[in-house]
């Protein structure tokens, strides 16, 4: 088991890569430093391998399927985990990983929102989606993340080995911290310069489609992780929208004594039996959340004994 492994997911980053890797072994000498390639098709591999990287494969495009198969893989007591453009600053990387090895954190967030990447980042629509997704997550799970999509974390192994990776794409970072609140692990902040990519470096993001995925990801999440909250507000919803539909027909029958609108009557009844059967919903999936969350302590409980023995 390696002491420290930094895991970089690579894709067509050959302009970047060999500094980052450089950058990695000198911030931290003790860790092995591993380049995983993801189809790249320019020389993003030979750059790795010769700034003195191990390299490895995934085949399944997809940044989650990346990190899918580093998690499954690696082996480690710390694991930094950077993206291969050359945004966040190595020089980090000792104090993310002494808050794992030493004060016991399971996550630390590489916080860029805090520091330079709303003026060094050129792309204002990603700006606005980080802060979306930030405020989202932080009202929805009760919590105050500084930066959720941020590509440079440190993980413990308990955090690695307990984290089932869902995410193909760029959702991933959201779904690690999502998964690290709802279970309550301890998640540490670094606050670190960010960079804007340097020119003929290109993003992989793309800001529309893969900022919906995310916003999904998030809906789905909150679904799983608190389905009492999830069909509370859809029932809240349903209620709320028959009523308004309701309150004419009602009017008009105390009036004239009369249903003029037995169309409307029948479908608010009907929003009214899903309100209710939300709420039975909610109560039934959130006993199997709670019983999940048992499930979970128990392996993490597990994997610590491992370590131990």
């Amino acid at each position: 088991m390696d002491k420290v492994a930094v895991l970089i997911p690579c894709y067509n980053e050959e302009k970047t890569i060999y500094k980052v890797v450089t950058d990695a072994r000198k911030a931290l000498p003790e860790a092995v430093v591993y380049v995983y390639d993801n189809n790249s098709t320019d020389k993003t591999i030979e750059e790795a391998t010769r700034a003195g990287a191990v390299v490895r494969h995934e085949y399944m495009q997809g940044k989650g399927n990346v990190i899918r198969r580093m998690f499954r893989e690696i082996q480690a007591e710390c694991y930094v985990m950077v993206d291969g453009d050359d945004t966040y600053p190595m020089e980090c990387a000792p104090e993310m990983v002494d808050k794992v090895l030493q004060h016991n954190a399971d996550m630390v967030v590489g916080d860029r929102l805090s520091s330079t990447y709303f003026e060094e980042n050129k792309r204002p629509f990603h700006n606005l989606g980080n802060s979306l997704v930030r405020g989202s997550i932080n009202r929805l799970f009760d919590c105050d993340i500084k930066d959720i999509m941020t590509g440079y974390r440190a993980f413990s192994y308990g955090f690695v080995k307990t984290f089932p990776v869902l995410s193909a794409g760029f959702e991933i970072e959201t779904e690690m911290t999502i998964h690290a609140v709802n279970n309550k692990m301890q998640i540490e902040n670094v606050i670190i310069d960010y960079r804007d990519r340097p020119e003929g470096s290109v993003s992989k993001l793309n800001t529309y489609s893969d900022g919906i995925k995310v916003l999904f990801t998030i809906v789905r999440l909150y679904r799983n992780y608190k389905p009492m909250g999830f069909f509370s507000i859809l029932a809240g919803m349903l209620t709320l929208l028959a009523t308004l539909f309701i309150i004419p027909v009602l009017l008009d029958y105390f009036h004239t004594g009369l249903v003029a609108r037995f169309p409307t009557l029948i479908v608010c009844g009907f929003a009214y039996m899903a309100a209710i059967q939300s709420i039975f919903a909610g109560l039934i999936l959130n006993n199997i959340a709670m019983r999940n969350r048992r499930d979970f302590e128990f392996r993490l409980n597990l994997i610590y004994n491992k370590i131990k023995l």
